[in-house]
């Protein structure tokens, strides 16, 4: 049996822009990205504490170390630029890898700087 469980978070990040005129997705800095263990192209979920928006796109790589936080395309109507959003990925584990689960969890600071990464919820 499989189940689907939280693999990676980057918790409390600003965004720094919405732009409607794009094809759609999500920018994230790549340095962010790494220390989530996520990629280009994988299905993210978008939870907006601002204003309880959640909604589903996919990743495209950010400049290193500017920062950035970009919902593009119909996303950007989701969000204003300086909410603070909860980017999450899910895996699908067997109960053998479920031993040793930790998902990572990248908390930030107002800056989108990194201020701590957990192995835990």
């Amino acid at each position: 049996m499989n189940i689907e469980m939280l693999y990676s978070k980057i918790h409390r990040a600003t965004v720094t822009d919405a732009n409607l005129n794009y094809v759609g997705s999500i920018t994230i800095d790549e340095e962010l990205m790494e220390a989530a263990k996520m990629r280009v192209g994988q299905k993210v979920e978008i939870l907006n504490i601002n204003n309880g928006e959640r909604f589903s796109t996919y990743i495209i790589l950010g400049e290193r170390g500017k920062r950035d936080i970009c919902l593009n395309g119909a996303a950007a109507r989701k969000v204003h630029k300086g909410d603070k959003i909860i980017i999450v990925a899910y895996a699908s584990y067997t109960e053998k890898d479920l031993e040793t689960y930790k998902p990572k969890v990248v908390l930030l600071n107002d800056e989108n700087n990194i201020d701590e990464i957990v192995d835990s919820i």
